[in-house]
């Protein structure tokens, strides 16, 4: 007779899913234990943090489009995978968390890892319930699969130790819960958004003259689609960060990245057109849309909820992005005109000049943009590349360019640190695909030990750490938001390299430019997990495109104060950093 933990992980594999990342604890021993019956058909992927298996989870989803899946047992272990799972939350990515409690009659009489987890996910999840025998499990599995799948979210099912081994002939099943009652199936409408909306939008893209679009992860599965719309509009695409492969980064009618880490040419057609056309995004900085009343907006999103959510729209088609994309180009009228693109294009071409200066540059210490550029010309087809949080973020949104075939991920809305190692890890979803990291020294240190799982996965994952000793978007942060001096951003060093060796990895160090390419040419040569240590400028600024007055004056503010001033100083006084300090003084 199946327990409840053995319809539990029948009902996942009737789902679909093939591998749960998680943690083994007491807790959830009846679980591991229908596990481990089930390795010829589910595989189990033992991690050495519970916070890196929501990582993963979410990262698993955002690659492949299922339902990601992560286990951890009670009280601590289920708390521990809140951060993973708030990515998951901010980025609309189906994951399923499976959590251990105490046993059922112990609840809330103050035992060991007495922690009602349901209530500790009631903001976290879309769905979140609390298992009480092997028939309630029946209904829940699979209804927690289907929500987190229809409602884009974190679905949660909390089960007591005793409850995961009572077997089906034990439960006291009511009269109205009839066996096998609900199917194992999931079920999506095309997504199609409404007529009126959709001859709306139509009108107001054809008589724009400067349209622009804002292309974000929701626009991902619509490359062709979207490519179509922006020659027939003759609108640039700027890319929020999660949708940085939604076009190749070299593809003519992309100005890259928008935002902070994002290119001048981006922020330029948002503060020129007349025309906003937002496909699958909700990037969260308002001061980079043009202006209320400056444009005519049209959105496209899965989501009505989040139609607006940044910028007001006339139009908002609730839908697939790649099944509306088709819909909306069949009424538009390719445009004649397409100087706001070239205008947009010549920037480009400026823009590339100014960050090949930056990553040309022969000086004492090794910039992080010669390192990280170098790294990214060597990714091949079909890499997947992946990004932590920080000023890492910022060197592999501008200097790495994705091509066809590629993949990037991050964490997005949430923006945590220690989420690079665990969502290279997810690559797992593509056997023999190889990976690549960019990650700080700070988001590495908080999840270091998850490098011990990828070298006993053997996963073809290579890991660029910028090494600078510093927390350094937060000393960014401190100086251009407040005008307050650097403080507290300094980090204890580690070395990586070593630490690479000691968990049976390979580690090499690089600290002069002149010395890039070789290093790389080797790691990239070597078998199985490698970390690359560059030991970086920790002087270096994070520059906007265009640095706000209000951040410039803050920064000068700021300066005199911060430790480093005169490196400091030096850095920014030549270019392309002087141009961007600038560029917003003279608007």
């Amino acid at each position: 007779m199946p327990t409840a933990a053995d319809i539990l992980i029948e009902t996942l594999i009737d789902w679909n899913v093939d591998i749960i990342f998680g943690l083994p604890g007491d807790g959830i021993n009846g679980i591991m234990e229908a596990l481990r019956r089930r390795q010829d058909r589910i595989r189990f992927i033992q991690v050495r943090h519970e916070e890196s298996a929501a990582f993963m989870a979410c990262a698993y989803s955002k690659w492949t489009g299922k339902l990601g899946v992560c286990l951890a047992t009670s009280g601590p272990g289920g708390t521990h995978l809140l951060t993973g799972l708030y990515d998951a939350k901010l980025d609309q990515a189906p994951v399923l968390a499976i959590t251990g409690m105490q046993f059922h009659d112990l609840i809330e009489t103050f035992t060991q890892q007495d922690v009602d987890l349901t209530r500790v996910f009631s903001d976290v999840a879309v769905f979140n319930a609390q298992v009480s025998d092997a028939a309630h499990m029946e209904s829940l599995a699979g209804l927690a699969c289907r929500s987190a799948l229809a409602r884009r979210g974190v679905a949660h099912l909390s089960i007591a130790s005793d409850v995961q081994e009572h077997t089906l002939d034990q439960a006291k099943r009511s009269k109205r819960n009839k066996p096998s009652h609900t199917p194992d199936r999931w079920f999506e409408g095309s997504g199609l958004p409404d007529e009126e909306q959709l001859a709306k939008a139509a009108e107001i893209l054809n008589g724009a003259t400067k349209v622009a679009i804002l292309a974000g992860r929701g626009a991902l599965g619509a490359r062709h689609e979207l490519e179509e719309t922006a020659e027939l509009l003759g609108a640039p695409v700027a890319k929020a960060l999660l949708g940085k492969a939604a076009l190749p980064d070299d593809h003519p009618l992309t100005t890259g990245g928008i935002g902070i880490l994002g290119t001048l040419p981006s922020q330029e057609i948002m503060e020129e057109c007349d025309a906003l056309l937002v496909v699958g995004s909700s990037f969260p900085y308002i001061e980079y849309y043009p202006k209320p009343g400056q444009a005519r907006g049209v959105q496209i999103e899965r989501d009505p909820q989040r139609i607006g959510l940044r910028y007001p729209v006339e139009a908002g088609l609730a839908g697939d992005a790649a099944v509306t994309l088709r819909l909306l180009n069949k009424r538009l009228k390719r445009k004649d005109d397409r100087s706001f693109l070239e205008k947009a294009q010549a920037g480009m071409r400026r823009w590339r000049e100014m960050m090949a200066q930056s990553e040309q540059k022969a000086a004492t210490s090794l910039k992080p943009q010669v390192v990280t550029r170098a790294f990214g010309k060597r990714l091949p087809d079909e890499a997947i590349l992946v990004a932590d949080s920080g000023q890492n973020t910022e060197m592999a949104a501008r200097h790495i360019e994705l091509r066809d075939g590629q993949a990037f991920g991050v964490s997005g809305a949430l923006a945590s640190m220690a989420c690079g190692l665990p969502y290279a890890i997810a690559g797992l979803a593509f056997p023999g695909r190889p990976v690549f990291a960019v990650v700080g020294d700070g988001g590495l240190a908080m999840q270091l030990g998850e490098f011990s799982t990828a070298v006993r996965h053997r996963i073809p994952l290579k890991v660029l750490v910028l090494k600078n000793g510093m927390l350094n978007q937060i000393a960014w942060e401190q100086m251009m938001f407040l005008g307050n001096p650097q403080f507290a951003c300094e980090l204890q060093p580690i070395d990586f390299a070593m630490a690479a060796e000691a968990m049976g990895g390979i580690g090499y160090s690089v600290s002069r430019a002149e010395e890039v390419e070789g290093v790389l040419d080797a790691a990239l040569a070597a078998e199985g997990p490698v970390v690359i240590e560059a030991v970086v400028d920790p002087f270096e600024p994070m520059m906007p495109p265009k640095m706000p007055p209000d951040y410039a004056r803050n920064f000068r503010k700021a300066l005199p104060d911060t430790p480093g001033r005169v490196e400091i100083e030096a850095n920014v006084a030549q270019e392309p950093l002087r141009s961007m300090i600038t560029a917003g003084e003279k608007d």
